[in-house]
């Protein structure tokens, strides 16, 4: 199922956004909520990124779907609520400057396509923006939703590796890739 979303640049109306992805729930494999401060100053780059560009996703039409817990959902999530974020950024890599995709979804639009549609418009973007770029993404090894969203997309899993993130603490990811 493909999920009715569009993203929309990054503007004001992302911070309030940003603390409601800013939950225990949301930030399990990010290193945990991050204080008022950093919220902002997340808030502050997105509206400023230089090399990439942050996305609100919304939703354009009704999306339904299966939640994690496997039932049927027979309501749609209305047209024109913000379901999450989604963005890429440059980074430097094993020596060369790729573009780093990320995401994060609301829960109760989880389970619906809604990450995979964002992600596949934020690589989509991605290689407007620079054609001859890797794109990459690192969530997790233990981050399922993360790494299925990385597979159905189309990135190609490049090994496991020792990523920093939050700075400061040392997590093991999936490095994902697509080549230019």
């Amino acid at each position: 199922m493909t999920a009715n979303i569009r993203i929309e640049p990054w503007s004001d109306e992302g911070l309030e956004l940003l603390h409601r992805l800013n939950t225990p729930e949301m930030t399990t494999h990010l290193g945990g909520p991050e204080s008022e401060e950093k919220v902002a100053s997340r808030h502050q780059r997105y509206l400023t990124l230089g090399n990439g560009r942050m996305y609100r996703v919304m939703v354009t039409g009704e999306v339904d779907g299966t939640t994690d817990g496997g039932d049927d959902v027979a309501v749609g999530l209305a047209a024109g609520a913000v379901a999450g974020s989604v963005g890429f950024w440059e980074k430097e890599w094993q020596g060369a400057t790729v573009h780093e995709v990320g995401w994060s979804v609301l829960p109760e639009f989880q389970g619906r396509g809604v990450a995979v549609a964002a992600a596949t418009a934020a690589v989509d973007q991605a290689r407007r923006a620079a054609p001859d770029r890797w794109v990459r993404a690192f969530p997790s090894v233990d981050h399922g939703a993360s790494n299925a969203v990385c597979r159905r997309i189309g990135l190609v899993l490049q090994g496991e590796v020792e990523f920093e993130y939050p700075p400061g603490r040392f997590m093991r990811c999936n490095d994902w890739g697509l080549a230019p």
